[in-house]
């Protein structure tokens, strides 16, 4: 007889595990608090926009292991991705631009252009990216979870390993700290706007997106990212799966230290031979298992480590084509602004006009954003609703008026306001503090074991999603799907499989 398993929480993780969970003979359901799949990997419609909230770029678009997982996801068959020839435009306030093209050879060559003394920090950079090129990445993707991976498994990894000792190496050098071998002034403060001058931000990750913009691997699906959740709720369905929406999950239900079910906001309980959360990591741990099942090294994770927080996104509709605009780029503020009460002297903007499903012909979407902000201010501000309103609106008008001066007259072409602050992502996700990809990426968590999927003393319980999987993202939403199912299919003597749709 077939195994039941609930999975609380249709997001990436939720919906991968899901999928997953049916290709290998389980029988499923999914409780999703909102009204809609994906979680995080979502877009919004407003009037004739539609607004991104996730998808810069999408690691694995093209080739390879992740590309493998999407595919068997049902997400990117049939899907168009679009490769832009840049990742970023920092303009300076001297009229310097830093142009990070996804070309590794023509981005070496313009930095070297703006600083030609800083040839050799340069050649640094660039050169370990290329060695990246050379070995591929799929190695730092297991193919399985870290607790199923043998000794065949690390004799096939021998031959990555002068990557693995440059990985190590970037791992514990943040961009701001390798800013600052550059003796340009400019180049020193634009280079960490790479990625948003995020607090020690791992050299890294700016290294592995290079080299997946490079290999053109890191490319934007059409159509936004609700349409690839929808992809993927479409293959669980179709193998059979069950969605439960408006369905929040207040308590695991747990039977002599095992996981038996869940009850639901209105009371109602369901029953199964296992659960799976995919949803908040605290909010299931604290909550929905009242603490009960925690060690040492659990209350460490949340007391101490960092996460992803404070992202702050002002969506615009503008009746204007700015198509032949660089897509993605990063402005100073003449003077700095406050966004709450953390002060920024830069605004990151996107426009989607590659994407016509994004807009009507000859409009845009222009989407401002920062990141790292304070949750605290804006959870105590969203008490008072009113003033709530008003922080929200002065950030709108202070990056419109801002907008104003690199876009003339673009201020009468604006149709659609929308604005979404840490609380808002909390509020339709329930991420802790609003996070919006989890543990963060930082010098000290880089290239740290995954927390467990399971928790001491309970059993028939896993956990998925990017609380147990440091750097979130899509990738890691997805991989984690799988390799909890991976893990079940071991424990019960199962021979994994997957197939393609």
């Amino acid at each position: 007889m077939e195994k039941s398993i609930i999975i609380i929480g249709a997001g990436l993780a939720g919906l991968s595990a899901g999928c997953y969970s049916q290709m290998n003979g389980y029988r499923t359901q999914i409780f999703e608090m909102d009204i809609r799949p994906g979680g995080l990997c979502t877009s919004w419609k407003r009037k004739e926009y539609i607004f991104d909230g996730c998808i810069h770029w999408l690691k694995g678009s093209r080739t390879g292991r992740l590309h493998q997982f999407y595919q068997e996801l049902g997400a990117v068959q049939y899907r168009r991705m679009v490769d832009n020839e840049e990742f970023v435009r920092v303009e300076g306030s001297g009229g310097k631009t830093l142009v990070a093209y996804a070309d590794i050879d023509r981005f070496e060559q313009h930095m070297k252009e703006l600083s030609p003394v800083d040839a050799g920090v340069i050649e640094e950079f660039c050169n370990a990216a290329r060695l990246f090129t050379r070995y591929g990445l799929d190695e730092l993707m297991p193919e399985k979870p870290v607790e199923l991976i043998g000794l065949l498994d690390l004799l096939k990894m021998i031959k990555v390993m002068p990557m693995m000792r440059v990985m190590r190496k970037y791992n514990k050098i943040s961009i701001q700290d390798y800013a600052l071998r550059f003796s340009d002034p400019f180049l020193r403060e634009a280079f960490p706007l790479i990625f948003g001058d995020m607090p020690d931000f791992p050299m890294s990750v700016l290294l592995l997106t290079m080299v997946d913009l490079h290999n053109r691997n890191a490319g934007v699906p059409i159509g936004g990212s609700l349409e690839f959740s929808k992809a993927i709720e479409r293959r669980y369905l179709d193998l059979g799966g069950e969605v439960n929406y408006k369905s929040r999950v207040d308590k695991i239900l747990v039977d002599d230290d095992r996981a038996v079910g869940v009850r639901l906001a209105d009371g109602i309980e369901h029953r199964a031979d296992m659960v799976i959360s995919a949803a908040d990591g605290r909010t299931t741990i604290f909550d929905m298992l009242e603490g009960r099942y925690i060690n040492d090294k659990i209350r460490r994770y949340y007391n101490e480590w960092p996460v992803y927080r404070g992202y702050f996104q002002i969506s615009l509709g503008v009746a204007r084509d700015i198509s032949s605009e660089p897509h993605s780029f990063t402005l100073p503020f003449d003077k700095p602004i406050k966004v709450g009460d953390v002060t920024r002297s830069w605004v990151h903007l996107r426009h989607y006009c590659y994407d016509p499903t994004m807009a009507p012909s000859g409009k845009s979407v222009i989407v401002a954003s920062f990141v790292f902000l304070n949750y605290k201010y804006w959870k105590e501000l969203y008490e008072d609703r009113p003033r709530y309103k008003a922080e929200k609106q002065g950030v709108a008008d202070a990056v419109i008026d801002q907008l104003e001066k690199r876009f003339l007259g673009i201020k009468d072409n604006i149709e659609v306001v929308d604005v979404a602050t840490p609380v808002t992502y909390e509020r339709y996700t329930g991420n802790w503090q609003g996070s919006h990809m989890g543990w963060g990426n930082t010098t000290e968590t880089m290239g740290s074991k995954p927390m467990s999927r399971t928790l001491p003393g309970l059993g028939n319980f896993y956990m998925a999603g990017q609380w147990v999987y440091i750097g979130g993202g899509v990738p890691g939403a997805v991989a984690s799907g799988r390799q909890t199912i991976q893990l079940i299919c071991s424990k019960d003597k199962k021979k994994f499989v997957t197939n393609t749709p």
